[in-house]
């Protein structure tokens, strides 16, 4: 088989191509390698297979580039885009222009190559101040409060028009905060280690009872993995989470005991865009996509901090 990985120098989508081509698959890799953190660590991640794979420079708001990329593919795995809740309030027509406009041309690129077989990278982020926990797919989508989040639920309906228009079997996934190896440095669990490691105070927003399902990046994988066998309906969606949400103090808690020392804190006001508590139901992948989470937070945190050691 052979796939596009759209995004697939980033966090997620270089561990996804990892599996794939550890599969059998041919893989090209499409990426903007752009600045939002140090483009040197994307270009880290690709390094250990950029000779097994085709890697196509380029941005998804392209689509010249986007159709060409998709020429010869049997699927496509949609993971390019802006990324994070609060960066997408400073710059929202930013993320309006990659994340809808991008995600249009490279499902239009799709049908038109003649792919049957898309997977489109969601977020927990569309479920919003939803007071349901844990939250189910079933669940109306009534309030959004990012930027970042309204564009993964306009992906999402795309997803769907062209899955019913086009004859394309679509599957979205709702990621739940992912987190492991090659973590972008501008999450949580990697900046309280980098910032520990350091000897500096790391920030703890509101009074740390805000609560998030962390979800180890290779059940991630692996729920993707689930998703590329899933034939049952021709449009889906599925949450892909930890099963496990914890708070901000534990967490902080896990990181301290993987670390062998204690952080500093300093206390900052909750920020614009973060949802409360992020919690999944994530009955209906493991019916449908076999999805099973392995790995406990504090196991996780522990990887992490022993990839992060050997990596500095």
């Amino acid at each position: 088989m052979r796939f596009l990985v759209t995004g697939g120098a980033g966090f997620i989508g270089s561990h996804l191509v990892d599996r794939l081509l550890s599969e059998g698959a041919e893989v090209t890799v499409v990426d903007d390698f752009n600045d939002f953190y140090n483009p040197s660590i994307k270009r880290e991640n690709v390094a250990g297979f950029e000779r097994q794979v085709r890697i196509v420079e380029g941005d998804i708001r392209d689509l010249a580039m986007v159709r060409e990329a998709c020429e010869g593919a049997d699927g496509v795995i949609h993971l390019a885009a802006r990324a994070g809740v609060r960066p997408s309030i400073e710059h929202p027509r930013l993320y309006f222009s990659t994340n809808i406009d991008g995600t249009f041309n490279v499902l239009e690129a799709a049908r038109d190559a003649g792919i049957k077989k898309v997977v489109f990278a969601s977020s927990s982020s569309v479920y919003g101040v939803n007071e349901k926990v844990p939250s189910s797919e079933s669940d109306p989508i009534l309030r959004t409060i990012s930027p970042y989040a309204a564009t993964k639920i306009a992906g999402e309906q795309f997803c769907s028009n062209f899955s019913h228009l086009d004859d394309m079997a679509i599957v979205c996934l709702r990621f739940f905060t992912v987190y492991g190896p090659r973590q972008r440095p501008d999450l949580a669990i990697s900046k309280f280690v980098r910032l520990i490691d350091a000897g500096q105070p790391i920030d703890r927003y509101g009074d740390g009872n805000s609560g998030r399902d962390y979800t180890y990046i290779e059940d991630i994988v692996s729920g993707i993995m689930g998703a590329l066998s899933y034939d049952e309906k021709p449009f889906e969606i599925f949450n892909l989470g930890g099963s496990q949400t914890v708070s901000l103090n534990e967490l902080i808690d896990a990181v301290e005991d993987a670390m062998g020392t204690k952080a500093t804190i300093n206390a900052v006001p909750e920020q614009p865009g973060d949802v409360p508590l992020t919690s999944a139901d994530v009955s209906k992948a493991a019916q449908h996509l076999g999805y099973r989470p392995k790995t406990a937070l504090r196991e996780g945190v522990r990887k992490y901090v022993e990839w992060y050691r050997s990596n500095r």
